[in-house]
């Protein structure tokens, strides 16, 4: 290891560090943990910056690194990350002990370079492996990553393409403003981290670029069919095959594959709702997913329907030059404060991700800490508080508390929105937004006004409320989500028997651990029915990365085994979703009654997992052949 800069110059940039991770990675580099003081732990890593240390704080955590790290000048090695050391780090972070986090941190506290989830096996070395081949619908997060461990194992595999390109969400979502709400290192795969990322959460465009990079780097462009749907998809009993029906730029195509892989997700289907009068509208009429950018906003009245993520997101930007913007809200969200959620990452934190060995990995472990541990809690019914609409446990109601004051401290001048803006449901019984100020800043534009009537009618010249008000429009955007309860479609999906999925699950999509389906032979859904975090365990990635190791893990049990299919057992995935659909009505979108995309039309959620995120770890790690059945 190598500081090449003088103390100086090392103090400048320890101004822009996350004192947290910086604390850690000195206690790692010196093996010496009495840095590691009581007095500098944080407890408000989830609001507040700097995890809540105050400015004396702060000055001793940077003094305390400086001091150590100007010892460290020239050629000091650096130690490796092993277990008791992260152990040692780690409970002195979250204030608990991690023993039973470790194997897992091990995973995802990796230096730049290190793949400690690399499948660890290769088809060519499998003595009379059998010949399976692995298709994989859709390019985007999921997909590429199914691809990349496929082809590290020397499996076939083909990806099939609706588009032109990679990326999915991150290719087909423009709309100004757009980015994502995990921090930029997080929200990246564990082994291809990025540490030259220019803001901490990252735009769309440079999201689209990270994937279309990593496909590039790991050669996948060649595994991918661009411009092809996969219209439907059927078991073939006889052959003991997946026949796949494609729509290429040729015409009508049927293949054929071993293993079928849904890599589509859950926000893939934009949702525009079914208003009366919806079709008589004289303007243009677009959701945001799709965007239409050959239509120009400048001076226009624009009426925004919904003000879900993507609205938090495009409305402040589109307000700066809309003549008049009217947003139709249902419920308001719950914003958290992310103060630097639209900052670029300052010189000084761009240089420790470069130079200082461990920085990276262990800031890695600060963003990710709070989903792991706090979060959830903060979900979870307590049945004695007793529970209510407005929190459902204590925590709850200190987290209600804080986020109520944050809302309300950017109220000055305007009391008449406070009704408007602090939502009536427990925090969590919805998704939780970022916000750095920007949303409340819109509401209160002169140009900006705020309607919470109920939307009776779309007419020709506008939106017609239940009160009988006419709100003129010249332009609507649907900001209203996506079909999220509508897993793989719209493709026809025939399992075993002839047995088509999407009447099967008649709105309510199960899966167990969301990857496989009673009757459905060799297929495995990557954010599938119940895999998305409400807000714990770090981001989506994190849940694909899972499902990817047991996907390799089932595909390596077939190679090897006397059968050709296997299907996880009904009983086994029965007893699962009881298992689930219990724990979900303990979490505040189960037990609130605000409902949201959280909730399907069966009135049960089949979006989230309502368990921690290192349960999901756990229960994905192996492929356990005796819950399926083996089908020759």
């Amino acid at each position: 290891m190598t500081i090449n800069v003088d103390d100086a110059q090392l103090r400048r940039h320890l101004r822009d560090a996350e004192l947290p991770a910086l604390l850690m990675t000195v206690a790692h580099l010196t093996g010496d943990s009495s840095i590691l003081r009581d007095d500098l732990r944080c407890d408000g890593w989830l609001f507040l910056p700097q995890g809540g240390l105050t400015a004396g704080q702060r000055e001793e955590a940077r003094s305390l690194a400086a001091g150590v790290l100007a010892r460290l000048r020239e050629g000091a090695s650096v130690p490796p990350l092993d277990a008791r050391t992260l152990h040692r780090i780690t409970s002195w972070a979250l204030g608990m002990d991690t023993a039973d986090l470790v194997p897992l941190l091990a995973e995802e506290i990796v230096p730049p370079g290190a793949d400690a989830k690399a499948p660890g096996w290769n088809r060519d070395d499998l003595p009379d492996a059998r010949d399976v081949e692995v298709a994989v619908i859709g390019a985007g997060m999921s997909g590429l990553l199914a691809a990349y461990r496929l082809k590290q194992a020397g499996v076939p595999v083909v990806v099939y393409e609706k588009n032109g390109e990679v990326g999915g969400t991150w290719l087909e979502n423009t709309y100004p403003g757009c980015r994502v709400d995990v921090a930029s290192h997080l929200y990246s795969y564990s082994f291809a981290q990025r540490t030259d990322w220019p803001q901490h959460f990252g735009t769309q465009e440079g999201l689209r670029q990270y994937f279309a990079d990593f496909a590039k780097q790991h050669g996948l462009y060649e595994h991918i069919r661009f411009d092809t749907g996969v219209r439907a998809a059927a078991w073939d009993e006889a052959a003991g095959r997946w026949r796949l029906t494609l729509d290429t730029p040729d015409g009508e195509r049927t293949v054929t594959s071993t293993v079928l892989v849904s890599a589509v997700g859950q926000l893939n289907r934009p949702h525009v709702p079914d208003i009366p009068g919806r079709d008589e509208f004289a303007g243009p009429a677009f959701h945001s997913a799709r965007w239409d950018h050959s239509v120009d906003l400048a001076g226009r009245r624009v009426a925004v329907v919904g003000t879900g993520a993507s609205a938090v997101q495009f409305v402040p930007e589109i307000a700066k030059t809309a003549g008049e913007l009217r947003i139709f809200q249902r419920t308001p969200p719950w914003l958290r404060p992310t103060p630097n959620y639209h900052q670029p990452i300052a010189g000084g934190l761009r240089w420790l991700h470069e130079h200082l060995p461990y920085y990276a990995a262990w800031q890695r472990f600060w963003l990710l800490a709070p989903g792991l541990h706090r979060i959830l809690e903060g979900w979870v019914v307590d049945r004695g508080h007793p529970p209510t609409e407005r929190a459902i446990s204590a925590v709850n109601d200190t987290l209600r508390a804080t986020l109520t004051g944050y809302l309300r401290g950017q109220l000055a001048g305007r009391p008449d929105l406070e009704p408007f803006v602090i939502p009536a449901y427990p925090v969590g019984a919805k998704r939780v937004l970022r916000d750095n100020g920007s949303w409340i800043a819109t509401l209160k534009r002169d140009n900006v006004r705020l309607v919470s009537e109920r939307i009776e009618r779309i007419t020709p010249a506008g939106i017609r409320t239940a009160d009988g008000a006419g709100h003129p429009a010249d332009v609507i955007v649907y900001g209203t989500g996506f079909a999220a309860s509508e897993f793989l479609a719209p493709m026809t999906v025939t399992g075993r028997g002839g047995v088509d999925l999407h009447r099967s699950w008649n709105g309510d999509a199960r899966a167990y651990l969301g990857l496989t389906v009673p009757g459905f032979p060799n297929l495995f859904c990557l954010y599938g029915p119940n895999t998305n975090l409400a807000g714990h365990g770090g981001s989506i990635i994190y849940m694909s990365e899972c499902g990817v190791t047991y996907l390799l893990d089932a595909v390596r049990h077939l190679l090897g085994a006397p059968h050709r299919a296997v299907e996880v057992r009904r009983e086994v995935c029965d007893a699962f979703t009881v298992e689930l659909d219990s724990a979900s009505a303990e979490r505040a979108w189960g037990f609130s009654k605000t409902g949201g995309w959280f909730i399907n039309r069966a009135g049960r959620s089949a979006q989230n997992w309502p368990f921690p995120a290192q349960e999901y770890w756990r229960r994905t790690r192996r492929f356990d052949p005796a819950e399926y059945l083996h089908l020759p």
